[in-house]
């Protein structure tokens, strides 16, 4: 006769041993191995006491129906430890997406999977693009779905009848979550924690893993694109440039050059779609950034400077001042001033 655990009632030892918190990974081909690594740590050190990583508190498996080892975007490959396992045997089914141009990021057996999850209670997480992997499995209608800064248009172009944000960390939908990835795994990930385990264990994992603090769903991304409002393809990829060399700054003529043009039309091209040359819009991503720094972090301004490409503090100063009219120092005090500034200034892309 088979085994029923409905049919008696555990000890309590039995009881105290199993897992409160139950957790099953599917990673799609070349999934992001940050992502995962940051959301799964989180969840091994909430798992123990101190840094024994016995799965007491918490169990996790990275389930597949295949035996082969699924490899990750920068080449590791990892081995499942389970089968797809029944929905009703643990709390959460995450999908760990990752590249989006490199052929089917899961097999159809697995997407079936995510559908009949998708008709249970329990809920579905996509972490990076793993809210792609949720949408093309029918499972995201009528829901909103999460994505990194960078990989909203993709979102955009490949469903443009979904709701999609790229201006928060993760969001909760119901029984559907998805999660930017990144730092945004974090994020979640303590959530989750706290939510099943309470905020000492969510606050030890990210202690020890050196996050500066616990941060919401709801907290912005750190900079969210001004790209998207761009028609002009050349313009919107200078964009881009500028905003992944925000520390290390690189020169018109260097982005010139990686676009095809000339100096003079990438000026002509900015100042036509934008209203400004490159290096100011250059800079004022950069005082943007830095606004966002200062709002939403406890760094020095020293450290803010050279994040945003600064040599020195003073110098960071007086750029600041001229943007916005108050010093950097003034607006940590009143950052309402700023935010105001940049609403107005944000404008430009957007007519």
């Amino acid at each position: 006769m088979p085994h029923s655990l409905g049919s008696q009632k555990p000890s309590p030892p039995e009881r105290a041993v199993r897992p409160p918190l139950r957790v099953g990974i599917i990673l799609a081909e070349h999934f992001t191995l940050s992502a995962f690594a940051v959301f799964i740590d989180h969840l091994r050190l909430a798992a123990d006491e101190g840094d024994r990583s016995r799965p007491l508190h918490v169990h996790w498996s990275i389930m597949s129906c295949r035996r082969e080892p699924v490899r990750a975007s920068c080449g590791v490959t990892l081995q499942p430890t389970s089968a797809l396992l029944p929905p009703t045997s643990i709390d959460y089914v995450v999908v760990v997406g990752g590249i989006l141009h490199a052929g089917p990021q899961i097999d159809e057996a697995t997407a079936r999977y995510l559908r009949e999850v998708g008709a249970t209670r329990t809920p579905l997480i996509g972490i990076c693009t793993g809210s792609f992997v949720l949408c093309r499995a029918g499972l995201m209608q009528g829901r909103r779905s999460c994505v990194n800064w960078y990989h909203y248009q993709d979102f955009r172009e490949a469903f443009p009848g979904h709701d999609v944000v790229a201006d928060r960390l993760f969001v909760a939908d119901g029984p559907r979550i998805t999660c930017a990835g990144g730092a945004g795994s974090a994020a979640l990930a303590t959530h989750l924690i706290e939510q099943h385990l309470g905020r000492a264990l969510a606050q030890k994992a990210t202690q020890v893993l050196l996050f500066d603090r616990p941060r919401q769903g709801s907290d912005a991304q750190p900079h969210p694109p001004l790209s998207e409002a761009i028609n002009e393809p050349r313009v919107r990829r200078a964009l881009l440039l500028m905003e992944q060399n925000l520390t290390r700054t690189i020169s018109i003529g260097a982005i010139a050059a990686e676009l095809g043009v000339s100096t003079r039309q990438l000026e002509r091209l900015c100042r036509e779609n934008v209203g400004v040359g490159p290096a100011s819009l250059y800079r004022q991503l950069r005082m943007r950034y830095a606004s966002w720094l200062i709002q939403n972090t406890d760094r020095s301004m020293t450290d803010i400077a050279i994040e945003t490409g600064f040599a020195d503090c003073a110098h960071f100063s007086r750029q600041f001042k001229d943007a916005y009219g108050i010093s950097p120092s003034t607006h940590r005090l009143q950052p309402g001033r700023v935010a105001n500034s940049d609403a107005a200034r944000s404008r430009v892309f957007a007519d």
